[in-house]
């Protein structure tokens, strides 16, 4: 049986989650369930990088002890998976959970049995919100380009990972599609880095300057591991790589698949460092690297901390969980940025939830109990010719879906289960049922019925992996009794009032 291990990047918990992390999650939870519903085995993993100086320095700054700090936005990570409503299989926590030690603690000794951790003295600039040293070619006016700030110039000794070793293999790995890094245009962003020339870069800190807080190197105690050699391990240590054999053989080093979903922010750390760290321990690459764009506000990346940031909690408590869905796989194109408001996310759900979906399915279910006594017309009703446009949307959808969603394109996908409600809605416009009944048109009256149930049926079935609770209501609104008989018709999908704008002046 095909197996397919699908990730999360683990976000720093400095401060409570945003919108743009909400994106990653529901992206992964659609492709989980999807490939799920085709049969295949899916282990959907996510978690939390806890070992980083950014939540130290978020945790002094609150007055608030370090694992305090750390567990109380941890806890608000990891509870998204409620109001998203995701199938995370498993959580794992980089600070508290005893797999993640053992498991890097393993992977650095695996890396120095290899010969590629040295120590040796370093001076640079280092950006603590991105956790990373910069040149200076590579700062923006002097300041980090991720974050708008200044580096702070760092001198001290210690361990180095030799990545340049590994610049031949990764070029070949990535060019050849060993590595599917998607879309095309990051796949380039890689190798221009690779071919540009790599430098072994630094993994420990000191632990003066870590404020004691992380992992320890393992027979250096004055050192700590560097948080994303300790982060980017967790894909390995959340498969008990430090441990029992059995889930690392499964969903790693047996897997049909090893997919991770990240920003593009991150892309250096998970298709440059990452495959170089597992050549050196000896395991599995992954197979796919799909990178999402930024998520803005008023054209401000939207971040955990920035002056623009959207909590993805409220906008579930205002406007629901199938509204918050479908505007970040409807409107966010394929590897690129969106910009966010309110207003876009009530009229998509209003527009296409509502008005187009919701309401077709109650307008079909009544019509067949208005017309029919809620009985099912015979499928033999259901005649190509009845409704071309709409047969042909049933009939595409399935390959449509499978093959947006393999080139990771949400959008697209959607697109496809969309284009079934809109089709539908015309056939309900063009046919008139009403007028049919009225003629006393049967067998008409039960070909178009027929069909657009169909079509309802089918939108359910598509809509699944996209919109689970929207999907199940419709299913039920659109399934037969023993007796052959729908349920009356109930309200899918309501309409959302539009938000109402904040008074002038504050």
């Amino acid at each position: 049986m095909t197996s397919t291990y699908l990730t999360t990047t683990i976000p720093y918990v400095n401060a409570r989650p945003h919108l743009g992390f909400a994106l990653e999650l529901v992206q992964a939870d659609v492709l989980a369930r999807y490939h799920r519903s085709t049969g295949e085995r899916v282990r959907f993993q996510a978690g939390t990088d806890d070992n980083s100086l950014k939540n130290v320095l978020a945790a002094e700054a609150a007055g608030v002890g370090v694992q305090e700090f750390v567990d109380g936005n941890a806890a608000a990570f990891t509870g998204l998976a409620g109001p998203l409503n995701l199938s995370v299989d498993d959580v794992i926590r980089t600070s508290s959970d005893r797999r993640h030690r053992a498991g890097v603690e393993r992977l650095w000794r695996a890396c120095a049995a290899s010969g590629d951790l040295y120590r040796r003295h370093y001076e640079g600039l280092y950006c603590v919100g991105c956790e990373q040293f910069y040149t200076v070619d590579e700062l923006a006016d002097g300041r980090c380009p991720e974050h708008g700030t200044v580096p702070e110039l760092v001198s001290e000794e210690n361990w180095f990972f030799r990545l340049s070793r590994y610049a031949g293999q990764l070029r070949d790995l990535i060019a050849g599609g060993t590595i599917r890094v998607e879309p095309a245009e990051r796949r380039n962003e890689v190798l221009a880095l690779i071919d540009g020339g790599l430098e072994d870069f630094s993994v420990s800190r000191g632990v003066q300057r870590a404020r004691g807080w992380g992992i320890p190197v393992p027979g250096d105690p004055g050192q700590v591991i560097y948080v994303w050699f300790d982060g980017l391990g967790n894909y390995l240590t959340a498969l008990d790589y430090g441990g029992d054999k059995g889930n690392l053989r499964r969903w790693w080093t047996g897997a049909s698949r090893r997919i991770h979903l990240l920003g593009k922010g991150v892309i250096r750390f998970h298709a440059v460092y990452w495959p170089a760290i597992l050549l050196s321990a000896g395991e599995a690459v992954p197979t796919d690297i799909v990178v999402h764009g930024y998520l803005t506000a008023d054209g401000r990346k939207i971040s955990k901390s920035g002056s623009a940031t959207v909590d993805p909690y409220d906008l579930v408590s205002k406007y629901g969980t199938d509204a918050v869905r479908w505007w970040l796989l409807r409107e966010v194109p394929c590897g690129g940025d969106a910009d966010f408001t309110a207003d876009r996310l009530v009229g998509r759900a209003n527009d296409e939830l509502a008005n187009g979906i919701g309401n077709l399915v109650n307008r079909v279910v009544t019509m067949i109990h208005r017309y029919r006594d809620g009985r099912i017309p015979n499928a033999a009703a259901c005649l190509p010719d009845a409704a071309p446009k709409l047969n042909a949307a049933i009939k595409n959808a399935p390959g449509l879906i499978a093959g947006a969603l393999e080139d990771f394109d949400f959008r697209r996908a959607t697109e496809a289960v969309w284009q079934i409600a809109d089709e539908a809605n015309r056939c309900v416009n063009r046919a008139r049922p009403w007028d049919l009944a009225k003629a006393g048109d049967r067998a008409e009256l039960d070909a178009v019925l027929c069909t657009l149930l169909l079509a309802c049926q089918a939108i359910g079935t598509h809509l699944a992996p996209f919109l689970p609770d929207a999907a199940a209501g419709i299913a039920r609104q659109c399934a037969a009794d023993e007796a052959g008989l729908l349920p009356d018709p109930a309200p899918l999908l309501p309409r959302i009032a539009q938000p109402v704008p904040a008074p002038a002046g504050g």
